[in-house]
């Protein structure tokens, strides 16, 4: 990987989604192979480029002086979420069959909602991730 892609912008700023995980070699062995994530730092923590965006995968751990009352740890209950990330995919039937394929667990198949096709699958840690089609307006391509 380019150095100059490593999120730290010389102006402006860069969006990063940081993923509390149990393991970090399991978790990035998941974004490496479903989503085809360029990893530039291995572990400790990883920091992976994924699509238009980059993932920091690190253990979770205790307060810090800057987070002095905050522990960070995986999801507790997969049926509560407060975030989740959200994938867009040209092709929502090719990317199911594919995905699925590589060993993602879908919730359910894709699911018709009107201005778009969704289903979720969860990471390793039970981290919920949308996969959808835009199928509306502005997901039309006529």
């Amino acid at each position: 990987m380019d150095p100059d892609d490593f999120p730290a912008p010389k102006e402006g700023f860069v969006i990063t989604h940081f993923l509390v995980v149990s393991d970090q070699d399991r978790s990035r062995a998941f974004y490496q192979t479903l989503f085809e994530g360029t990893v530039l730092i291995e572990r400790d923590p990883v920091i992976m480029k994924v699509a238009n965006t980059w993932l920091i995968l690190n253990e979770g751990g205790g307060p810090t002086d800057d987070k002095p009352t905050v522990t960070l740890t995986t999801p507790q209950d997969p049926d509560r979420a407060s975030a989740f990330m959200n994938v867009r995919v040209a092709d929502i039937a090719k990317t199911y069959a594919e995905w699925s394929a590589k060993g993602a667990e879908f919730l359910t198949e894709p699911k018709d909602h009107g201005q778009e096709v969704r289903a979720y699958i969860r990471d390793p840690d039970g981290h919920l991730i949308e996969v959808g089609q835009a199928t509306g307006v502005l997901g039309s391509t006529e």
